[in-house]
């Protein structure tokens, strides 16, 4: 294991040459494999100063170089003030961020991070159902712990390929509560199961892989609303926009207006007028460009809001939604 005293104590390798006044710059302590293809890595900051608070749910923006920008689950002790801790699968077919985390990021190295935001927040309730597939146990570790304070009852289901590649199975497997389920041995997760075995008042929460998550969301279609809450870590897939068409955005605080190109994203046509709003995946899954809607209809394309969250009409995020009518007005 690698730890923060392997690093000399004045050895600092900025991975940016500088980091935005809004972003915090943090020192990676602790760099640890607990799985095939899975890092853990601690960030604090190299001062020791207290780090902003956050809650289960919660995920960072990690800058690294060449303007790549990732979303990672905080998945330590929320009530540790003074570290974060991440999860990393290496992804074989992704767009380099992963393979630099664990090939290339070193114990002292500097590194920018945003937030902590949370769009998978964990509601009061009774009982818990949690559902991890893979890397999604990352975001479901703090919500047990959160759980098991509040004195609620709950339970996990735990899929994975295989036993090597599901990170902190050790540490759940001596629960009674929490079934661990690798593939090559028990096949895809009873997940219909699950849910039936479970009291009628129960919070299902489920992270993984998109096919994990259809079958999910597809069985909360039969249950009460707001039962079912999941997280994505890649966009859902999406069906053609509604219009095919340019659509005008009003900017109710700056007076002025933009046309939208059907091959062109309402961030960025702000931002051509001038009007920059802060956004990091730019595929509807981090909530960083959240913008209040004053007026008209809206084409929700995010993969975070609920069905409930998006008939309110009162918000959107314009890294990919767009408009359902000629015009729209956003409080901006």
């Amino acid at each position: 294991m690698t730890t923060f005293s392997d690093a000399p104590s004045s050895y600092v390798r900025p991975l940016l040459p500088q980091a935005s006044s809004d972003v915090l710059t943090l020192q990676v302590r602790e760099k640890t494999r607990v799985a095939e293809g899975v890092c853990a890595v601690t960030l604090a900051d190299a001062g020791g100063l207290r780090l902003p608070d956050w809650a289960p749910g919660s995920h960072i923006d990690v800058m690294l170089p060449g303007d790549r920008v990732r979303q990672y689950s905080l998945c330590g002790d929320r009530w540790d003030p003074h570290s974060y801790r991440i999860a990393v699968l290496r992804e074989p077919a992704g767009r380099g961020g992963s393979a630099y985390i664990h090939d290339e990021l070193e114990v002292g190295d500097q590194v920018p991070i945003g937030g902590p935001r949370n769009n998978f927040g964990l509601v009061p309730s009774p009982h818990y159902l949690f559902i991890a597939g893979g890397i999604g146990i990352t975001p479901i570790l703090p919500m047990l712990a959160q759980a098991e304070i509040l004195g609620a009852q709950w339970s996990l289901l735990y899929g994975g390929r295989s036993a090597a590649s599901m990170a902190f199975s050790g540490d759940l497997a001596a629960d009674p509560r929490v079934a661990i389920r690798p593939q090559d041995e028990y096949g895809l997760l009873d997940i219909e199961a699950a849910v039936t075995q479970t009291p009628a008042d129960t919070a299902i929460y489920c992270c993984g892989p998109a096919p994990l998550l259809d079958a999910v969301t597809g069985i909360g279609e039969r249950l009460r609303p707001g039962r079912v809450r999941t997280e994505r870590f890649v966009a859902a897939a999406m069906s053609a926009p509604v219009l095919d068409r340019p659509f005008e955005v009003r900017l109710a605080r700056t007076g002025c207006s933009v046309m939208v190109a059907p091959d062109q994203s309402i961030l960025d046509a702000v931002a051509g007028v001038g009007v920059q709003v802060l956004s990091s995946c730019r595929q509807g899954i981090c909530g960083t460009c959240e913008t209040a809607v004053l007026q008209g209809q809206i084409d929700h394309r995010d993969s975070l809001l609920g069905d409930d969250e998006r008939a309110e009409g009162d918000c959107m995020f314009i890294c990919v939604s767009r408009s359902c009518s000629d015009r729209i007005t956003l409080d901006l």
